[in-house]
């Protein structure tokens, strides 16, 4: 199979590059501050979603078969940190992270969706 870059493909590995990175930064935030911020499931998740961002960013660029099922795996998981990081409503980086995390599932799942249909 042919590896095909369009930039729809570029936003989506983008996006998931920067989901990583605010995940990350987050976790640090989080732990900086304790308490229900620091508790065992929200940086679970926080890492997971970072986790699986940086896979899918890679799938991508690799071209494997695989980033359609990778990108809607991340979508979901990127949606799930999102609610957990709006537990937050005052915490300007947990808002960002949930911003950020809402736009990588938008376009994951879009990449999902386009590649379903070829």
């Amino acid at each position: 199979m042919a590896h095909e870059m369009n930039e729809a493909m570029q936003e989506c590995i983008d996006r998931c590059q920067t989901c990583d990175s605010v995940c990350l930064e987050t976790v640090a935030h989080c732990l900086a501050l304790g308490g229900r911020h620091a508790e065992a499931g929200h940086i679970q998740t926080l890492l997971a979603c970072g986790e699986i961002c940086h896979t899918s960013a890679r799938f991508m660029l690799l071209g494997s078969a695989f980033h359609a099922r990778s990108c809607e795996i991340c979508a979901d998981v990127c949606d799930a940190c999102a609610d957990d990081c709006n537990r937050f409503p005052d915490d300007e980086s947990m808002q960002r992270c949930a911003d950020t995390c809402l736009r990588c599932a938008e376009s994951c799942r879009e990449m999902a969706r386009s590649m379903s249909r070829t």
